[in-house]
């Protein structure tokens, strides 16, 4: 456990150095309505909310399931352990797409990328909170990219010792975006003086329902499709009271088991960490280019993957 654990745990130093610096790209505003002439039949305004055309999924329509197969790539700028989603990004997204279809089995594929926006540290930090927020230029390079691609973009929050809504409301103006959703590690959510990669982090499914409660407000509000909100889980004991976790209008929840090592280790952990599955909460796995293929290992096929059950609709590769 400790050994991942540490793999995983960016220096302040390191990570300074791998991100960009550029100018912040303004999310996109909202349409601009068109005013109705004086000569309009119809004595009452038009709102401006009435008159914009429905936001879309960046391939169309406005749900995720049962008409999609999400699968993606994780990572953060300069930090190759975390992830393929790091380096040339148009380059990924091609290979994603590829990927991507072999995973179909009769649904549309969407590709993901989850790009780790808070990032846990080994040390406390200015504030004593143990991660660090990417800058709004590597996340306008992010959603830039993903757009190109027609893809989501997740932004996937460690906490460290700050707290998941915190951390998620920072990036409101995102998350206002049709396209955009949010990925919760709750291994590096670390409570009193917990110190990433001593030990295992946790939440709550009260936590879990309350960031849940606040993407479904931004849904509503904005009149955006159904945003995704994700949770992984490498062991039971990093979700409290998951039975708890539930839905909300408009953001489809999913589960993403993350356990490692050989097929036959993490069919074992897929099916003991599905049993435990909230109602309403969709499946997911992690494939880990690196840990699954040490010591003669290998990555599960898609056949093997589709094979599972409940069969995963979220597949995401690190």
């Amino acid at each position: 456990m400790t050994g991942r654990l540490a793999l995983r745990v960016l220096t302040p130093s390191a990570l300074a150095l791998a991100l960009p610096v550029g100018a912040c790209l303004t999310p996109r505003a909202p349409a601009t309505s068109t005013t109705p002439s004086a000569t309009s039949a119809s004595p009452e305004p038009v709102s401006a909310r009435a008159l914009e055309p429905p936001k879309e999924l960046p391939r169309g329509g406005r749900t995720i399931f049962p008409e999609h197969r999400l699968v993606g790539y994780c990572g953060t700028p300069g930090a190759p352990a975390l992830g393929e989603l790091q380096g040339n990004l148009p380059a990924k997204a091609k290979a994603l797409e590829a990927r991507a279809t072999l995973y179909a089995g009769g649904r549309k594929t969407l590709p993901v990328f989850e790009l780790i926006a808070v990032v846990v540290q080994s040390s406390p930090g200015p504030d004593g909170k143990y991660r660090h927020r990417v800058d709004n230029s590597v996340v306008d390079d992010y959603l830039r990219a993903a757009r190109q691609a027609n893809a989501l973009l997740l932004l996937n929050v460690q906490p460290g010792r700050s707290d998941f809504l915190t951390e998620v409301k920072s990036f409101e103006a995102y998350l206002r975006e049709p396209d955009v959703g949010v990925a919760l590690d709750p291994e590096w959510a670390m409570s009193g003086k917990g110190r990433p990669g001593a030990a295992w982090g946790q939440t709550t499914g009260t936590v879990i329902n309350d960031v849940g409660a606040f993407l479904s407000s931004l849904v509503e509000a904005g009149n955006l499709p159904e945003k995704v909100l994700v949770f992984h889980e490498v062991v039971k004991a990093v979700v409290k009271d998951e039975a708890s976790v539930k839905p909300f209008p408009g953001v489809v929840v999913i589960k993403s088991v993350d356990g490692l090592g050989p097929v036959s280790a993490k069919v074992a952990t897929y099916a003991n960490l599905m049993a435990n599955t909230a109602a309403g909460v969709h499946p997911g796995l992690k494939l880990f280019f690196d840990e699954d293929t040490r010591n003669g290992g290998r990555l599960m096929t898609p056949r093997q993957v589709l094979g599972l059950s409940p069969q995963p609709e979220y597949v995401m590769h690190e």
